[in-house]
């Protein structure tokens, strides 16, 4: 059973990341968009630019397992702080579904900050 270890934690890290990659480039293609539904939330749409680079390298950075646990407690932050930001509605239960995917997902990048990313990773090589 432990062999299989190093194929779930990497696994484990893609199935983190690619979410993050998927948003950062679907925020590419739709700029604009983004900047108004950020700034109809009180956010400055100027940050949609840091946005899409912490999701596209951070979700990278975990994947490949480079800088691992910084880039898991980065993107643990983010997922709750947009969490808050964008989902955080108890009056809603749709929006209190996608607050607690977040919820959810910064718990696996905390486990990831704690463990490391494995075996198959930059991090292991170095």
């Amino acid at each position: 059973m432990k062999a299989l270890y190093p194929f779930a934690e990497l696994a484990g890290r893609v199935l983190l990341a690619v979410i993050f990659i998927q948003s950062g480039l679907g925020k590419i293609g739709g700029i604009e968009g983004t900047q108004g539904y950020m700034e109809m939330m009180g956010v400055p749409g100027i940050l949609i630019y840091p946005t899409i680079l912490v999701e596209v390298i951070g979700g990278l950075f975990i994947i490949v397992g480079f800088q691992t646990r910084i880039a898991a407690l980065l993107l643990a932050g983010f997922s709750l702080l947009s969490g808050f930001l964008f989902h955080f509605d108890p009056s809603n239960q749709m929006e209190m579904i996608s607050f607690m995917k977040n919820v959810t997902i910064a718990g696996g990048f905390l486990v990831l900050l704690a463990h490391g990313a494995g075996k198959i990773s930059i991090d292991a090589r170095r």
